[in-house]
């Protein structure tokens, strides 16, 4: 059965609301605020930069200030919908990318992860297509302080409940201001997130927090042995 997009209910919200509301690049988790984090984490170069799980294609303007030439990849029409004015980009699902092997110079998977039910494969995918050298640069939710068993009500107690451990898809969130109530997320365990890495293939060098005073956002920067 193929995967279906829940977006596309919701991308006009998405973009509009969620992304452009006033506040939106200040608020913790928010892919709007979160594309700075790329001129350190990718940094400049050249060559093809792949976004995986693109969206409405927000981040394609600063990939293009760093020297790269993005390309993304979407399940989403709707999403795309919005995204065609700001990248070349293809209706395609993660786990099977249309793109030939060592053909991308670096690859970018922006507040995504829990949207894909096999985050693994994905990883593989993006080694594949990946250059020998090649970057990817993972930016998601803290698998530690997000998810359906978290209580982020009180930034400054974060409640953690039992379900870190269980590795299930859910609606559950702490807000109806979000995405996760309208789309529902998969949560990977943080051995089980990095442990796709290495299986992949691809060499861990670096990993990063963001959010205070709990981190919302954890970052990995990994390579493509070359």
């Amino acid at each position: 059965m193929a995967p279906t997009a829940a977006y596309d209910e919701i991308a006009d919200w998405y973009e509009q609301e969620f992304l452009g509301g006033q506040g939106a690049e200040t608020m913790d988790g928010n892919p709007a605020g979160l594309g700075r984090l790329l001129d350190d984490l990718l940094g400049a170069g050249s060559g093809i930069c792949l976004e995986i799980g693109c969206g409405t294609g927000i981040h394609a303007a600063r990939v293009r200030d760093l020297g790269r030439t993005p390309i993304g990849v979407d399940l989403s029409d709707g999403m795309l919908h919005h995204a065609r004015n700001r990248l070349p980009t293809a209706r395609a699902d993660a786990a099977r990318l249309p793109i030939r092997d060592n053909s991308v110079s670096a690859a970018i998977a922006v507040m995504v992860h829990t949207d894909m039910h096999d985050y693994p494969t994905v990883l593989r995918e993006a080694a594949r297509v990946l250059r020998p050298g090649g970057v990817f640069v993972h930016i998601g939710v803290h698998p530690c302080f997000c998810g359906g068993f978290i209580d982020r009500s009180d930034p400054d107690a974060v409640v953690v409940s039992p379900g870190y451990l269980d590795g299930v898809w859910t609606k559950k969130s702490w807000t109806d201001q979000g995405i996760r109530d309208k789309v529902g997320a998969t949560h990977l365990p943080l051995p089980t997130l990095l442990n796709a890495f290495l299986d992949a293939g691809l060499a861990l060098e670096g990993i990063g927090e963001q959010g205070a005073p709990t981190p919302v956002v954890m970052t990995v920067t990994a390579r493509k042995a070359g």
